[in-house]
Formats: structure tokens, C-alpha cells, sequence
């Protein structure tokens, strides 16, 4: 559905994310959605994060068109250099008690007369931006939360005070080992067949019962299920007893994925060459790329916020040397702790023909490079799902947050990774390169993501699940009144 009405009216959508970039990727790709089915945009995000972005990506680069715009709010946090990542944790804790007042005066600015814009008509915010949906019911709007995170996620965090009635979270120290607790199995939740407590998020792995990031969480899906609809960046073939089972206890559900495939059958315009990388992006790596053989390359990246010990990347390293295989390597300029990553001149000698060492790259355009033959991840959710629904299989190095699960849904319920231990050294991660780029289990994991980038595609075809799934969170949720 597209609008032919005059510029004021035209439906109006404010798009908030959370402030990191794992969320701001996705929000902006569907802002890009709706804007094609005739909505004004309002895109909003923290005054530190559009400052990254203008440094990253130039001057004129958030200009946009007239009907897609950039606002800002404050994030509640002390300033700090703007060539590191915030830290996750601090954003959870400051962002609930910090930017309602803010985000109410901006719906009041783009409301008032003076401004020339459209009425705000709806509001999508990120799902761990929940605030939103307070604002939104005090205008009169319908809001959509928009979780970045695979629809389990949503599920298990939904079931958390279940589970702490079952005496199974938090953790208790001291009553028996942690290896037993977390090895026991939850097979009663509607929707997931069984999941070890090891499996969950890692911020509901605490002895703490009052545990801030658990009632942060806890907090912020039980206030999304007020709102007027839940959006999914997946896709019903990927999650379909999940998504089924959140349908019944939820408002309408909705799953919108892969948003960069949708985003890939829009006509050419200024709002494609939009990005929202916080990182200037190096496309001397897609040149590189060119020069080698399919499949020769695994790529390595470990996300926007993971973070490592100088030892730890000396192991990756020399990991990725011995194995003997040609390897594209994203190091952040934040990635180790404290300090600036420095290389062994002799890891730098050894890998010099068959290694490419860069700060940031454009990820979906490497991972759909046909040189790029598997991917050392974090098991972030857009890094994971990106592979995906590119049809490179995975070794799995999960971090923290949501990261766990991800790594089990990959290695188990999707069959296209292999995970590697936490504390890893050398010879271990030399021996998992070498499985994944040459062994029989990796071109096995090659072949289901290919089986899963063939469903991807269909789920954004002319009557898949997730093309229509988009038309119906326009027409009966955003369109609507709440």
C-alpha cells in the first residue's frame, strides 16, 4: 500500500532504536520499509550516536529527503570518547530512567504546528526501548516493538518468572555445582522443545534475584506485550512453533526478515545509499576479496561490542596463521581491553599473502562475496542471521547476552555451526578453521545454509510469510488506532 496524499497527509512514523549497532541496523532498514509504503520518518537517535555516525559516514550522509528525517535525544549517560563503544549495560540502566521525558518533548515538537511535518501517527521502537509505548499511549498511537533478537529470545525472557517460580533461575550458590544447574533442561515451554538453563541469555545466568539486567529485561517485554504489536527480525520457516506460541499470548505478531533482502527490492533513491555503520567501513576489503578463489575465506568479525585480552587475540591469531587458510579479520579499534590490538611481527609476515587485517567492513556485502566460504562469529543476532540468510556456515564464539542461544539454535536446530570454547587456544581454533573451510562437516553446514538462504528468499517473495506479515503490521497495526 502507497500513499498519493499531500506531504501533511501522509501517515507519520517515529523510529526509535536502541542505541547500539546491532539495533540501529535493522530499525533503519525497515524505517526504509514503511517510508516506501508512504509513511513520513522520523529516525531518532542519541545525540552521541548521530555524532559517530556523521564522523563515520560524512557531514551530508543523515541528510536524507524531505521525508525522512534524523532527530536526536539525549542517552542519560556522562560523555565519554566517542571512539569507543558504550557500554551495553550502562545504555540498559540509563535509558529507562533518562529518555521518556526527552522522547515526549520531541512527539510534542514534531506535533506542534511550527514544524510543517505530518501528525505523528504511530511509533516503532525498539523492544528494549519500551518507554515508547508509555508515549505512545499518552498521544493516542498505536507502537510496535521491534525486537532485534531471534523471536526465542522474546520467549524466554517472557518466561523468566516461570522458571524462577521453578526454583530453576537464578543460579544458587553453593547448593551444588554450576555445571549442574546450568546443564538442566526446561522442556514445558510452549513453543521450545527443550533448552538447557546454559543455553538462556547470559544475564539470567546470575545468583542475584534481584539482578538489575534481569528486571530490566523482564520489565521491558512485559511492557512491549501492552503495545499494539511485536515484530520479529526473523522469518516463520526459521521460528514457526516460537512465533506460534508467542501468537497466542501476545499481540499480533509479526515477522519481518530478512529486512536487507525487503530493503534489496526497493527502486534505487538516496535513502539506499543511507547507512548506519558507527564504524567508517573499509571497501578495499571487497577488492581483496576479488582476488581469491570461492569459498577460500573465512571471514572474522566479532561485532560492535564484544571485547577481548591482548593474550586472546595472539591465539586468534596465530590460530588463523596455522590453519593455513585465507582470512578476512575485522579488529575494532576498541576490541581489546584497555588497550590497542598489536600483532606479533612474525603472525604479520606468515599471513601477508593470505590475510587482510581491517576496522570495519560493509558485513553483508562480505558475506554475500562468493570468496567468503565461512564466518568466525559472536553470534550476535544480525551477524548470525546475515550468514544465514547468505548461506555461509558458521564457527560460533558466543559472548555474552543473547549470543548463547543464538550459538545453540546454529549448531542445533539449524545445523550451520560449530562452537568453539570461550577459552579456546591456538591448535583448537586451527583444527575449527580447518573443519569448517575444508572438512566433510563443513561442506555438510554449507549445504543447510544454503537450504536456509533458499527459504530466506521465499520468506520475502511476492506471497511469503514475511513480505506479507509486513503488509499486514502497516495495514491493521500502524494504520489503525490503538
Amino acid at each position: 500500500m502507497e500513499f498519493s496524499a499531500s506531504e501533511n497527509g501522509k501517515p507519520h512514523a517515529v523510529c526509535i532504536p536502541f542505541p547500539a549497532q546491532g539495533h540501529i541496523n535493522p530499525m533503519l532498514k525497515l524505517a526504509m520499509l514503511l517510508h516506501h509504503k508512504g509513511f513520513h520518518i522520523t529516525f531518532v537517535n542519541t545525540e552521541f550516536n548521530h555524532r559517530r555516525l556523521l564522523r563515520s559516514r560524512g557531514l551530508e550522509s543523515l541528510d536524507g529527503l524531505p521525508d525522512f528525517c534524523f532527530e536526536t535525544i539525549p542517552d542519560g549517560l556522562p560523555p565519554t570518547d566517542e571512539n569507543v563503544t558504550q557500554s551495553a549495560e550502562s545504555l540498559f540502566l540509563s535509558t529507562p530512567n533518562n529518555c521518556l521525558a526527552p522522547f515526549r518533548l520531541l512527539l510534542e515538537k514534531l506535533n506542534s504546528s511550527s514544524t510543517g511535518v505530518p501528525q505523528v501517527t504511530c511509533i516503532v521502537a525498539d523492544a528494549i526501548m519500551s518507554f515508547a509505548v508509555i508515549a505512545a499511549k499518552e498521544i493516542g498511537v498505536p507502537c510496535a516493538c521491534f525486537s532485534t533478537s531471534p523471536a526465542i529470545i522474546f520467549l524466554l525472557i517472557m518466561q523468566y518468572r516461570q522458571v524462577e517460580e521453578k526454583g530453576l533461575l537464578p543460579l544458587k550458590a553453593g547448593s551444588c555445582s554450576l555445571n549442574d544447574q546450568l546443564s538442566t533442561t526446561v522442556n514445558w515451554i510452549p513453543g521450545i522443545k527443550s533448552i538447557q538453563i546454559k543455553d538462556f541469555p547470559t544475564f539470567f545466568h546470575t545468583t542475584d534475584s534481584n539482578d538489575p539486567m534481569v528486571q530490566f529485561l523482564v520489565t521491558e517485554v512485559e511492557r512491549c506485550t501492552t503495545g499494539s504489536a511485536i515484530i520479529f527480525h526473523s522469518f516463520n520457516a526459521l521460528e514457526s512453533d516460537v512465533l506460534g506460541a508467542l501468537s497466542c499470548v501476545c499481540p499480533p505478531v509479526h515477522a519481518v526478515g530478512p529486512l536487507q533482502l525487503l530493503v534489496d527490492q526497493l527502486p534505487e533513491n538516496k535513502l539506499k545509499s543511507l547507512g548506519s555503520s558507527l564504524w567508517k567501513e573499509d571497501m578495499e576489503c571487497l577488492k581483496w576479496l576479488d582476488m581469491k578463489e570461492t569459498n577460500s575465506v573465512i571471514y572474522v568479525s566479532y561485532g560492535s561490542i564484544t571485547v577481548m585480552t591482548p593474550e586472546k587475540l595472539v591465539e586468534f591469531a596465530w590460530g588463523l596463521a596455522n590453519s593455513n587458510q585465507n582470512f578476512l579479520w575485522i579488529v575494532r579499534p576498541d576490541l581489546v581491553v584497555g588497550e590497542t590490538a598489536v600483532f606479533p611481527i612474525e603472525f604479520l609476515e606468515a599471513t601477508k599473502d593470505r590475510g587482510l587485517i581491517a576496522e570495519w567492513c560493509p558485513q553483508e556485502q562480505v558475506l554475500n562475496h562468493p570468496a567468503v566460504g565461512g564466518f568466525l562469529t559472536h553470534c550476535g543476532w544480525n551477524s548470525m542471521f546475515e550468514s544465514l540468510y547468505s548461506g555461509v556456515p558458521m564457527l560460533c564464539w558466543p559472548f555474552f547476552a543473547d549470543q548463547t542461544t543464538n550459538c545453540n539454535l546454529a549448531c542445533g536446530d539449524w545445523g550451520v555451526g560449530i562452537e568453539i570454547d570461550k577459552n579456546l587456544n591456538r591448535d583448537e581454533l586451527e583444527m575449527h578453521v580447518r573443519e569448517l573451510m575444508q572438512g566433510e562437516k563443513g561442506t555438510e553446514m554449507r549445504k543447510k545454509a544454503t537450504e536456509w538462504k533458499k527459504k530466506a528468499n521465499a520468506a520475502v517473495g511476492l506471497y511469503g510469510s514475511s513480505s506479507s506479515d509486513l503488509e499486514k503490521l502497516v495495514n491493521k497495526v500502524l494504520l489503525s488506532k490503538p
